[in-house]
């Protein structure tokens, strides 16, 4: 499980964090570091002085230019924010966010990406518009700044546990009426969760086509596509939801192509 959840650093602007988030990974069994756009040299002296002998992680970190590309092979997107939005969003705790892994991981090709951003700024609206939900660390509201590599400690210590806790459930129970065994994680569902990327290609083609049919107006979007983006993600589409979704949109486009 641990090996399918990946940390991923947002315009991280000291070295030093990027070496301690590494060292955080490493002491709970997290080996996926994505770095986008830091603002440093990931592998100066100080992110190895302070990764203390994580270094493989900082060698192997990968970097990429946007946030949707370090997170496409992804299907639960989770983004750590400290301060309410705007626009409402699913919010959970770093407990229930682990609790939760086994169960968002059970497809072969599921993987997990937690997001962290700036040092000074955070996360943008439009990174965390672009998250399943949100993980908020309930920390002391009257000294409420945490450090980014706390921070990235604090939820991979969370993940560690439920790792951990796998073992107590990892046999199913046999049901004592049925005589079957029961599925320790939920039902196992029949198709694998859609990917981020696949999330962003479908949302690309719902703007147009309801800009198509005059349903959105870009230069007034009154944040029906954000409202959207909540709605879908909220769902978490499975792969054959998506090509029915995709598929609906494919055939209004071609009814309007059609039109006289």
């Amino acid at each position: 499980m641990l090996d399918r959840i990946r940390i991923v650093l947002i315009g991280t602007s000291h070295p030093g964090n990027i070496g301690a988030a590494a060292r955080a990974m490493r002491n709970m069994g997290l080996e996926d570091l994505a770095l986008v756009t830091p603002r440093c040299d990931p592998r100066d002296q100080e992110a190895y002085s302070r990764a203390s002998g994580a270094n493989t992680l900082v060698d192997a970190a990968r970097q990429f230019d946007a946030l949707e590309t370090a997170v496409a092979d992804c299907t639960l997107v989770v983004g750590a924010s400290a301060r309410s939005r705007h626009l409402p969003w699913p919010m959970v705790s770093p407990r229930a966010l682990a609790e939760g892994l086994p169960q968002a991981l059970a497809s072969d090709g599921a993987r997990v990406a937690l997001v962290f951003g700036r040092e000074d700024t955070g996360l943008t609206n439009a990174e965390l518009q672009r998250c399943h939900q949100h993980v908020h660390i309930p920390t002391n509201p009257d000294f409420s700044s945490l450090n980014l590599a706390a921070a990235v400690q604090v939820l991979a210590y969370e993940c560690r546990q439920a790792f951990l806790a796998m073992d107590e459930t990892a046999t199913p129970a046999v049901n004592t009426t049925t005589g079957e065994m029961d599925q320790p994680f939920g039902v196992e569902w029949d198709n694998p969760p859609a990917t981020h990327a696949d999330l962003e290609r479908f949302f690309v083609h719902l703007e147009s086509t309801l800009t198509a049919i005059d349903f959105h107006d870009p230069d007034n979007p009154r944040q029906l596509m954000a409202r959207l983006r909540r709605l879908f993600l909220r769902a978490h589409l499975d792969s054959m939801e998506m090509n029915i979704l995709r598929g609906i949109l494919g055939t209004i486009d071609k009814r309007l192509r059609e039109r006289p």
